[in-house]
């Protein structure tokens, strides 16, 4: 168990390295201001982040999650300007996010259908109904949206913690109590590691699988409606590519793809380093913002690589203890 946990500890290494890298090479990258920032930029990504980690723990995937930011976003912003409030939009998306996605989680196991594939339906259903909505930004002009935009807490030194970065943080407490201080959080581990071994251990493999789904749902309409606040606006291609950088983000985090390794702090730091790459070629100023796919592309494939690596050998003394 010890050598699972090295993705992890390698994350952190990374994300502790790239803030040192920056504190030595630009004034004032070290401030509560900048990391304040981090937080508040990546919130959204982190959020739908945390729920795919419940999804590749588990071993599936969701590849909607972008699509799924961007309907919220142009959703609510609709509905906001026909008069409704917004907590009450979040909350008739929120039943449709957990509707949809407890959906598909009841498909990919009834139907034994790969999660690439009904996610993917998934995925293009929510961007046409994006544009079945409005074709054109949609502005969020509320009283309350402008309080949560305006809202923060002091940070020591020039920084503070915005609605946005609270809102992170939050769902990172509730994430981490269901993934790791409760029964559904060890079934969704048994379920990735061995779907076939935790059946015959009694576990409701169905049951866990639509929850698991239903679970993202809910975090990817919370990371809509965050990044709707963020921004304050809906427009129907927001967060094109989104479900790739929160894979990104629970991989880099020491999640194993194949599921049933990893915790849910890591998908933090994960995303944190995909914002500080950001941050760091912004401050630099000479680098093309491609680099940031580039060095995080980079970045995916060492921790791939690593994680097989790691299995391999976790495998081999496995193998070697067994007797006989």
């Amino acid at each position: 168990m010890r050598e699972r946990r090295l993705p992890i500890l390698a994350t952190i290494a990374v994300f502790v390295l790239l803030y040192a890298l920056g504190g030595l090479h630009f004034n004032h990258f070290l401030s509560t201001g900048v990391f304040g920032n981090l937080l508040t930029d990546n919130a959204f990504v982190i959020i739908a982040g945390l729920g795919m980690t419940f999804v590749i723990l588990s071993g599936g995937i969701d590849l909607s999650v972008g699509s799924m930011i961007g309907f919220v976003g142009i959703a609510m912003a609709t509905m906001v300007a026909h008069g409704w409030h917004p907590l009450a939009a979040i909350a008739v998306l929120l039943v449709m996010g957990i509707v949809l996605g407890a959906l598909m989680g009841w498909i990919i196991d009834a139907f034994e259908i790969q999660p690439f594939i009904v996610t993917l339906t998934a995925m293009f259903l929510l961007r046409g109904l994006c544009f079945v909505i409005s074709l054109d930004s949609v502005p969020i002009k509320h009283p309350f949206v402008e309080a949560f935009s305006d809202f923060h807490l002091a940070l020591p030194g020039d920084g503070w913690l915005s609605g946005p970065a609270l809102v992170m943080l939050a769902a990172l407490a509730f994430a981490v109590v269901v993934a790791h201080f409760t029964r559904f959080g060890a079934n969704v581990y048994a379920v990735g590691g061995d779907a076939a071994s935790a059946l015959l251990l009694g576990v409701p493999v169905r049951r866990t699988i639509v929850g698991v789904y239903a679970l993202n749902g809910a975090f990817g309409v919370l990371a809509g409606a965050t990044y709707a606040f963020y921004t304050s606006s809906g427009y129907p291609l927001a967060a094109s590519g989104v479900e790739l950088d929160a894979i990104a983000a629970v991989v880099i985090g020491g999640t194993l793809l194949t599921g049933g390794v990893g915790l849910v702090i890591g998908t933090v730091f994960g995303g944190l380093i995909q914002g500080l790459i950001q941050t760091l070629i912004i401050f630099d100023g000479s680098l093309d913002s491609w680099w940031i796919r580039i060095v995080i592309g980079g970045l995916l494939f060492v921790f791939i690589v690593l994680q097989k690596l790691i299995m391999r050998s976790v495998t081999a003394l496995g193998a070697s203890a067994a007797p006989g």
